[in-house]
């Protein structure tokens, strides 16, 4: 282990990125044994777009929070401690 502040930044976004595959997986995995389920017991009645829907709402945050929110948050935040660093190496 490192305490390079970029080999943790980089561990923190690999993690981020693996959590956000689970869930994305789980949610694969479970919505389709609901459609199945929903399907051999009650194919004139659909009920599974519902957990289907509102899970969905769920992944759909998770992963603008992960590709877009968080990797924005952490190149600007590079940039302002690049800044900063020139600014006291000058002084």
């Amino acid at each position: 282990m490192s305490d390079d502040p970029r080999y943790i930044e980089a561990q923190r976004r690999v993690r981020a990125r693996r959590e956000f595959q689970q869930h994305l997986a789980v949610y694969l995995v479970i919505n389709t044994m609901l459609f199945l389920l929903n399907f051999f017991t009650m194919p004139g009645r659909w009920w599974f777009y519902w957990p289907l829907f509102g899970w969905g709402i769920g992944v759909t945050a998770h992963a603008v929070a992960l590709y877009f929110t968080l990797r924005q948050g952490g190149e600007v935040e590079e940039k302002a401690i690049r800044r900063e660093m020139e600014k006291h190496a000058h002084a």
